[in-house]
C-alpha cells in the first residue's frame, strides 16, 4: 500500500486543463486519475495508496470547496491542492483553514504544481503509515482477553500490581501474570511503550468492580 505508485486525482471541468495536468503527472512519475465533476470523483472508490487531489474551485454542481468539506472527515490521507482562475482572499483563507495544502492560480506554473504535489504525497504517505500502525495496534489489542484489557487499562495509568488487583478483585500474582501476557501480545518493548500504545488506542480505564 505505502510503496504503491502514488495517485494524483484531478477534478476540473476544463478538458484542456485535465489533459495538460494528466500529461504533467505522468511525466513526473505519478499515476493520474481525472474527473469532470465532484460527483464523479465521489463515485470513485477510495485509494489506499499515497495520493493527493488537485481540485478546481469552480465546478458544475458541487464546488471544490463543498467537495473539500464533504471528504474532510474520511480522507485525511489525501491532501488537497486547489487551483482556480478566480482566486480571492476570503476563498483562499477558507480553503486553507479547512486543510488545503496549497492554493494556486491558473495558469499554474508547472514547477510550483509539481512541488506542491510532491509535498502533498509525502504528507499522505506519513498519514497512511500512522493509520497502518494504529490498525496493527488494534489487531493486537483485539487478541487480549477482557481481563487482560482491564489490567492494561489500569496499569498504563501507573497503578501498581497490588492496586490493580484491589480494583479488579484479583490476587497480585494473577495481575502480574495478566500484565506479562499483555506485554507479550501487544509486542511492547517496555512499560513506556505500552503506555504510548494505550494513548494511541484512546483507551479509557474500566469501571471498578
Amino acid at each position: 500500500m505505502l510503496h504503491a505508485q502514488p495517485i494524483v486525482f484531478v477534478v476540473d471541468d476544463d478538458p484542456s486543463v485535465r489533459e495538460a495536468l494528466e500529461s504533467l503527472i505522468i511525466q513526473a512519475g505519478w499515476k493520474p486519475k481525472v474527473f469532470v465533476s465532484a460527483q464523479e470523483f465521489l463515485e470513485h472508490p477510495r485509494a489506499m495508496v499515497p495520493s493527493c487531489l488537485v481540485l478546481d474551485v469552480t465546478l458544475p454542481g458541487l464546488s471544490g470547496l463543498e467537495l473539500q468539506s464533504l471528504i474532510a472527515g474520511d480522507r485525511s490521507d489525501m491532501p488537497i491542492i486547489f487551483i482556480t482562475g478566480h482566486a480571492d482572499v476570503p476563498m483562499t483563507v477558507k480553503a486553507m483553514k479547512a486543510g488545503a495544502v496549497e492554493f494556486l492560480t491558473k495558469p499554474v506554473p508547472e514547477d510550483a504544481l509539481i512541488a506542491a504535489i510532491d509535498s502533498a504525497i509525502a504528507r499522505s504517505r506519513v498519514t497512511l503509515e500512522k493509520e497502518s500502525d494504529v490498525q496493527a495496534l488494534r489487531g493486537r489489542y483485539s487478541k487480549l482477553t477482557p481481563r487482560e484489557r482491564d489490567v492494561m487499562a489500569l496499569v498504563v495509568r501507573g497503578l501498581l500490581n497490588k492496586q490493580v488487583g484491589g480494583d479488579l478483585g484479583m490476587a497480585e500474582i494473577t495481575v502480574k501474570a495478566h500484565r506479562g501476557q499483555v506485554m507479550r501480545k501487544m509486542n511492547a518493548a517496555s512499560f513506556a511503550d505500552l503506555v504510548n500504545m494505550a494513548a494511541r488506542l484512546g483507551l479509557a480505564p474500566p469501571s471498578k468492580r
